[in-house]
């Protein structure tokens, strides 16, 4: 059997092997592997002297290994594995060995042993690591009489831990159970004898192979966590420690390099053990780590060399780690309550110390270093600012701390002298050092939260004094500086409109208001504007725009200001340009109705940006992973250039320029778009690419142009006086070029996407005047080739249109509505092919729905029966119940009972007196708007609820369908207020009866039907569903 293994081994594994026979040997190992005895094959195969090709007995060790690790050995199996191994370890690792195991095979033989370990060694092998120690030597000649024995022991101590005490391996009940009795028993038994290995190791680590002394050094970083703290603090245990630790090495990266961060790593590890207050304290004093951080941050790796090639990268930030960790510990016993005096003044005192250490990483130049201590400098300024925040205020020591860390913060902030600021190959760290100024901003509210005013007047100085520097003409100043200054006034503004607003009633409405007020009038008073970085020049832009209201309360600026956005927005720069143009319009739309006689002059400075030249992407460009704020292809500049077109439109409809100029100049700048667009429209039907792209820019830019000069939109109240007609007859002519290339071209979703978003741009500019042509919108936006998507998107829109010209639309909609509601059904009725569809389809349910409630709840619910639509009303009353029974769709279910609730409502007429006790002196008759609705309502619309519920699928604990069965019994109230006692009985004689309920049960369900709150009725509904069915 054991040739058949490996020969079955050698051809699975061997490249040149026929498929076939290769397919045979895997199917047969697979039998192996399920077979109860397979493993006692692999185990002598593994073990076998003479040795097995390594191939062999890597896959013979992985079987055994396998049938360990999911408990198919007994106790005498197991007994039998743990025997032949160990031998063949002794063998193999002893001090006679002539050699040992590739890594690969160590690796799965510590594995394995491991898995051993944790069924064995709490009731048979008491002395698994008396066996494996004794291969590493006594405590004379541990680590160099047997140097493979030593690492075996040392990896197995760390697969051990990793297996029973990693606590970030997520692990289940019975393991957690097992893994704490076995540290019970480790603790008991063997830690003691370990620690002492480890002691060994250690005092002779000049004179053994360092890779051991790592190894030695990671374990006791894993078990510190989870043994007697004594058995690693102690005198000689440190000594060794500190002795590592403090090793002058010329790199990280070289054996004692590795050796000292181990070091510096367990020190973390032990600082960082559970344990209370005071005892903490006393750990961290008697670990002398302020002394040994000062040695550490002195040494060659980290003083010496800073700033140089030689910077010891990787020291510092174990460094930081260690000093984030003693922080960490500290703040954590200050923050503690109830501790005693004592305890709170050594540790006052450690911070005190530490702090210092804690600047040093967080202003390092490398930004991963300075990460590593944000954390603990999070901690404590979060500590300062709850102490703030109770009233209790922060001690002399802890106010001293907080200039330099601000300092600190804003020296971070500023770009690294290395930094060429928008190069294409430095994009990703230029986003990773934005990241990092957004966690140092949350710093910097934090300290502005502990000390309002130093946080004031530090930013304040930082302006005055760089804007002072460039207008000395400051060579020292480069555009880091000045980045650095703009940014921290940008940001400023969170503090100074913390009220609302930099105003209130004509002056500044607070303190940090007043700070940035007089920060923006150095910024407008100088020349920064003409600053030839880049940078400079967005930073300057943004600016402006966050800061409206200054221009707002100083108009004699605002010409200055509107130069420089003109010059930006035809910078040579293709990010400022383009970035610019969005700005730009920001600007313009907060502050057009002080441009007065500037706005001709604005709006001709920029007429020649507005030519359209569409540009087919290349095919590669869909594979850029360019961001957004950075992304410069021809859709993102063209995205860029309708801000353009909506600014003109702003500003040629300031209040201050006539009407019959606006009327004008809304007739110059479509005449061009509406020329180019006629002129593309044909070679646009051939197939031409790029003139179906100009096609769709022109209709974009129209729309786009259009909202520009009209904010009114129908219906809404805050949107400003509506469109003069005069205005609205130069943009109809737009719409009419529009309809005519969407009705050669509405087989292009490109076309269509921009016709839809055209129309709804002009729908406010336009008014009713839109209304005589939305017959022909909806032939051209509801083609055949639509899709779902496309349909719920316009029915959207058309709601806003129902609703804005609800007294105006009858006659139209009455006209439209037929053919608009068979494009719906045929989307409708699509067949889904994936998650995307099916989705589409959803949300196209929702919008079909909410657009016949917006005609049933606009007073046009007569359209929907009209002798024009009567064709399509059965259509849509089948679709309506048709959702309404669907179990798997509640959402769309629940929008169904709510529109035939409606219905009822507006069609039902006047509500009947519906008596609590079901008496009444003189039975109402119902008298239903259309004629015979009544039975309609009772006959067709109540049994649905009834269908829904007795789906397979349907589930009454699910909260949407609990929400349906809420909208299912609002009909039923609504149609007993509308048919009064004839309901009643169709459901006593017909309906509930029909169903079998008896007649207690019948009359109970009338009686809570007769509620007259809603709620309890609905309360009660649910209750009933669910005890009929079952709970």
């Amino acid at each position: 059997m054991d040739a058949q293994v490996e020969s079955a081994i050698e051809i699975a594994f061997n490249p040149s092997t026929d498929p076939n026979l290769k397919s045979q040997a895997y199917t047969f190992l697979e039998q192996l592997r399920s077979d109860p005895s397979g493993w006692q094959v692999c185990l002598s195969l593994f073990v076998r002297s003479p040795p097995a090709s390594e191939v062999v007995r890597h896959v013979s060790l992985e079987v055994v290994n396998n049938a360990v690790q999911t408990h198919k050995l007994d106790q005498q199996g197991l007994h039998l594995a743990k025997e032949n191994l160990l031998g063949y370890v002794q063998r193999q690792y002893g001090p006679s060995s002539s050699g040992v195991d590739a890594t690969a095979l160590q690796n799965k033989l510590t594995q394995t042993l491991t898995y051993l370990f944790t069924s064995l060694y709490g009731s048979t092998w008491t002395g698994f690591f008396d066996d494996f120690k004794a291969l590493a030597g006594d405590a004379s000649n541990i680590g160099s009489a047997n140097p493979p024995g030593a690492v075996l022991y040392l990896r197995l101590l760390r697969s051990i831990h990793d297996e029973i005490a990693d606590v970030l391996i997520p692990r289940s009940q019975d393991e957690h159970k097992r893994n704490t009795e076995l540290k019970d028993f480790i603790r008991q038994r063997d830690a003691s004898k370990i620690a002492t290995s480890w002691q060994e190791i250690l005092s002779r680590w000049r004179e053994i192979d360092l890779d051991i002394v790592e190894l030695c050094l990671k374990c006791v970083s894993r078990y510190v966590s989870w043994i007697d703290i004594s058995l690693v603090v102690n005198p000689d245990m440190l000594r060794y420690l500190w002795d590592l630790a403090g090793q002058q090495v010329g790199s990280s990266e070289s054996g004692q390099g590795r050796v000292r961060l181990a070091a510096i790593d367990t020190m973390n590890e032990i600082v960082a053990k559970k344990m209370p207050p005071n005892d903490k304290i006393e750990l961290i004093r008697f670990l002398n780590l302020a002394d040994v951080l000062g040695q550490l941050v002195a040494s060659p790796g980290l003083s010496e060399y800073r700033s140089t090639s030689n910077y010891d990268t990787d020291l510092g930030e174990t460094v930081a780690r260690l000093t984030n960790s003693v922080l960490f510990d500290i703040i954590k016993v200050l923050e503690t309550n109830g501790i005693d005096e004592s305890t709170g003044a050594k540790a006052d005192e450690l911070l005190q110390l530490t702090v210092p250490y804690l600047l040093r990483f967080f202003s390092d130049e490398y930004d991963e270093i300075c990460s590593t201590v944000i954390p603990s400098m999070t901690d404590l300024l979060t500590m300062f600012r709850r102490k703030v925040k109770v009233g209790a205020g922060v001690g002399a020591g802890e106010v001293q701390m907080l200039q330099p860390i601000l300092d600190t913060i804003i020296i971070k902030m500023k770009f690294d002298e290395t930094a060429d600021w928008g190069a294409e190959d430095d994009q990703t760290d230029e986003a990773e050092f934005q990241e990092l100024r957004k966690r140092l901003h949350v710093l910097q509210q934090t300290v502005a939260a502990v000390d309002e005013g130093l946080f004031m007047n530090t930013i304040s100085r930082l302006v005055a004094n760089t804007f002072n520097g460039v207008g000395a003409g400051d060579n020292r100043i480069t555009w880091r500086e000045l980045d650095l200054a703009l940014h921290e006034m940008f940001l400023f503004g969170e503090l100074a409109v913390k009220s609302g607003g930099l105003y209130q009633k004509g002056v500044p409405a607070n303190e940090a208001a007043r700070h940035l007020l007089d920060m923006m009038t150095k910024l407008v008073e100088s020349d920064l504007a003409a600053h030839p970085h880049p940078a400079i020049q967005l930073q300057y832009l943004e600016i402006c725009v966050r800061y409206c209201s200054f221009f707002e309360n100083n108009t004699f600026i605002i010409p200055r200001a509107f130069e420089n956005f003109v010059r930006f927005i035809h910078s040579d720069h293709a990010k400022v340009r383009t970035r610019s143009w969005y700005l730009f319009y920001k600007f313009v739309k907060q502050l057009r109705i002080h441009l007065g006689t500037d706005a001709r002059t604005v709006m001709q400075s920029f007429g020649d940006l507005l030519q359209i030249r569409a540009e087919v992407p290349d095919e590669s460009a869909d594979d850029d992973d360019s961001s957004e704020v950075n992304d410069q292809s021809a859709d993102a500049v063209f995205n860029a250039q309708l801000y353009l077109f909506e600014a003109i439109g702003c500003i040629a409809s300031t209040p201050s320029i006539s009407l019959s100029d606006q009327t004008f100049y809304a007739r110059s700048l479509l005449e061009p778009l509406i020329s180019d667009l006629n002129n593309h429209v044909p070679n646009a039907a051939n197939g031409d690419e790029r003139s179906v792209l100009q096609v769709h820019h022109v209709i974009m830019a129209i729309g786009t142009l259009a909202k520009g000069f009209c904010d009114w939109m129908p219906a809404v109240s805050s949107a400003g006086p509506p469109p003069a007609n005069e205005l609205s007859a130069e943009f109809h002519s737009g719409s009419e070029a529009i309809l005519t290339a969407l009705e050669a071209l509405k087989s292009s979703m490109h076309v269509r996407t921009a016709a839809r978003s055209a129309f709804s741009r002009m729908l406010g500019v336009l008014g009713s005047r839109i209304l005589q042509q939305l017959p022909r919108w909806i032939e051209g936006l509801l083609s055949q080739t639509s899709t779902k998507d496309e349909m719920a998107t316009f029915l959207r829109l058309l709601d806003q249109v129902v609703f804005g010209f609800k007294t105006e639309i009858s006659s139209i909609l009455d006209s439209l509505l037929t053919p608009l509601l068979q494009r719906v059904f045929s989307g409708l009725s699509e067949p889904t092919t994936g998650t995307d569809d099916e989705i589409q389809l959803a949300e196209l349910k929702s919008q079909y729905l909410n657009f016949i409630l917006v005609i049933l709840n606009n007073d046009l619910a007569s359209v929907i029966v009209s002798p024009t639509n009567q064709g399509t009303f059965e259509p849509l009353l089948q679709t309506l119940e048709h959702f309404c029974r669907d179990a798997s769709d509640y959402a769309t279910s629940r929008l169904s009972f709510g529109v035939l609730s409606r219905m009822t409502a507006v069609w039902g007429g006047p509500d009947l007196q519906i008596q609590a006790n079901g008496n009444s002196s003189a039975p109402q008759e119902p008298s239903p708007v259309l004629p015979g609705f009544d039975n309609f309502a009772m006959t067709r619309f109540s049994p649905l609820t009834w269908a829904l519920i007795s789906s397979p699928s349907f589930n009454h604990k699910d909260a949407q369908a609990r929400s349906a069965l809420q909208e299912a019994a609002a009909l039923q109230w609504t149609i007993l207020r509308k048919c009064g006692m004839r309901y009643e009985a169709y459901l006593r004689e017909q309906e509930l009866s029909g169903m079998g309920f008896q007649g207690n049960m019948v009359e109970e369900y009338i009686g809570h039907l007769r509620d007259p709150e809603q709620r309890g009725w609905k309360k009660f509904f649910t209750g009933f569903v669910a005890q009929a069915r079952g709970g």
